[in-house]
């Protein structure tokens, strides 16, 4: 496979509109954790339209971050901007890795928690909510890096598409 120069209008789109879908979450999910004690202790839960919205945008993000996924792994990603050391490109694959990891398990095991009524799975996606935060902040920290210390132009990828 050849490496792209860029990222595609699709990659850059699904990456943006995955950003918000998470800051969603992050800000409107705590009706979510009132319904699953609502549910622990009587059996019942409140399915109220931000419980519903929760979890509709919880799949939503499992399948956009499945399809990002895809397009990685077939289309590729463009190389590391000139001057990136090997560390900093350790650093940067090992931040996607866990950074793609926590997309995945984050709705996995909210949806499998949910449906299949299992405490354990719904704490560790409770668990998992501020070690998403904090990788989240990380690849901001970066990027930001990138755009005003190194002004290497990293963060145009993400802007613009190039095929």
């Amino acid at each position: 496979m050849s490496q792209p120069k860029g990222y595609s209008a699709l990659q850059i789109a699904l990456h943006w509109g995955v950003a918000a879908l998470i800051l969603f979450q992050l800000i409107l999910g705590d009706d979510m954790s009132h319904a699953w004690r609502d549910f622990s202790k009587t059996g019942v839960a409140a399915m109220s339209l931000s419980v519903w919205a929760h979890i509709v945008v919880g799949v939503a993000i499992l399948a956009f971050v499945l399809w990002r996924l895809v397009l990685r792994f077939t289309r590729g990603v463009p190389a590391d901007p000139v001057g990136t050391t090997a560390k900093m490109a350790l650093v940067a694959h090992w931040g996607h890795i866990g950074l793609y990891g926590l997309m995945l398990a984050v709705p996995l095991t909210g949806l499998i928690g949910w449906y299949g009524n299992q405490s354990l799975l719904v704490e560790a996606h409770g668990w998992l909510k501020p070690v998403l935060i904090v990788v989240i902040l990380g690849h901001i920290a970066a990027a930001l890096y990138h755009q005003f210390i190194l002004k290497d132009g990293l963060l145009l990828r993400m802007k613009r598409p190039q095929d």
